[in-house]
């Protein structure tokens, strides 16, 4: 499965790889930092599963989602309550 990881934390983003790492059945085709970002990896990659942050400067994780024309799967993540 092709996933997209959209996180504004560079630490985050690189935590979540590691823990991805035994599930050979997930392929990370790249990340992206904010929503503006991962509209255009969205479009481009076409990934089928995305590990989404909910908060991030400018639009949110859901506001993102309300951009698209297609969602893939969606697994929030976040480091908030």
């Amino acid at each position: 499965m092709k996933a997209l990881i959209v996180d504004d934390e560079r630490l985050a983003r690189t935590e979540l790889r590691r823990l991805l790492t035994p599930h050979k059945e997930i392929e990370i085709i790249g990340e992206a930092v904010n929503a503006a970002d991962a509209v255009k990896k969205i479009n481009e990659l076409k990934p089928e599963l995305l590990f989404l942050d909910i908060q991030m400067p400018g639009k949110n994780g859901f506001e993102l989602l309300e951009d698209l024309d297609n969602v893939p799967t969606v697994i929030f993540t976040t480091a908030y309550d």
